[in-house]
């Protein structure tokens, strides 16, 4: 799948010298910001309309404006919402930073009086980008293309092997700090890996997996520039273990997309999906005048 251009990159709080460990080596400071990836939240609200008896008060709007605006330099280094079809939610707000505070606060802060008695969170996900073990080394790439039929040291492999060199640095850069792209539509659901027997991925050896894995990238090949994936990794941090971002030009490519990939023996056999919500990009006024608020 495609790639958002490449991000603008900001800098990360300093850290702190590691000092000595028990035995000597040297151990990181205490920190809630990670040694590599960002904090993620995705969380799905609705408003309480059985307790709303006109438009929300103008107070209500403010803090529901000054929620969702990142751009004051005190917000999350990512923020994207959307208002969502469907029942279960009226609107989506993903936001993503190195500090965890500013991903929650986003959300505390629409919850917060007077606004947070007319809004209730019904789902969320916390979890964290990372770079996948997945994604081939310079290495890797090369002789995947050899086993695909390339000839070693042809011109044709070089010059895929050069482009990749070059789009690599690219990959990494959005799969840890991504940057959302402004596209109408996206679809949010968390997945697992199954453990069932003859089926437990875990399993598996990694030559396998990795096969699958990438026969499951190049399903999505197909779709670069219609659709733009993020997994971030919940292992650890909440019940599923990964979120799936994908942002669509168009919302017909999110279900061509997963309909197309779910053939793929890593989805087909191995696959667990939770709940799916769509949404569509929206301020937050669009997603207050859209919910009728206004």
């Amino acid at each position: 799948m495609t790639s958002a251009p490449e991000p603008h990159r900001p800098s990360s709080p300093p850290r702190p010298p590691a000092r000595p460990g028990h035995h000597g080596s040297a151990l990181p400071e205490p920190s809630t910001i990670p040694e590599q990836g960002w904090h993620c939240g995705h969380t799905m609200y609705r408003f309480r309309r059985e307790l709303i008896c006109g438009p929300l008060s103008r107070s209500c709007q403010d803090q529901f404006r000054a929620a969702l605006h990142s751009e004051s330099g005190e917000g999350p280094e990512r923020l994207g919402a959307y208002w969502t079809s469907g029942h279960r939610a009226d609107f989506v707000v993903m936001a993503m930073d190195p500090d965890p505070a500013k991903v929650d606060a986003v959300h505390q802060q629409i919850m917060a009086p007077p606004l947070g008695q007319f809004v209730e969170a019904t789902w969320s996900f916390v979890s964290m980008s990372e770079i996948s073990e997945y994604v081939p080394s310079l290495d890797q790439y090369r002789e995947r293309l050899i086993a695909s039929g390339a000839e070693p040291d042809s011109p044709a492999l070089v010059a895929k092997m050069n482009a990749y060199e070059r789009r690599l640095p690219m990959m990494m850069e959005q799969r840890l700090r991504p940057e959302i792209p402004d596209w109408p539509s996206a679809c949010f659901y968390p997945m697992n890996k199954s453990r069932v027997v003859g089926a437990n991925w875990f399993t598996e050896p990694f030559s396998k997996r990795n096969a699958m894995m990438a026969e499951h990238a190049q399903s999505g090949m197909a779709y670069a520039g219609k659709v733009s994936q993020l997994i971030t990794v919940g292992v650890g941090l909440d019940d599923w273990e990964w979120m799936v971002t994908l942002w669509g030009r168009n919302p017909q490519y999110l279900k061509d997309i997963v309909y197309k990939m779910r053939f793929d023996e890593a989805s087909a056999k191995y696959g667990e999906f939770g709940p799916f919500y769509v949404g569509y990009k929206a301020t937050a006024d669009e997603i207050i005048e859209h919910c009728r608020m206004k």
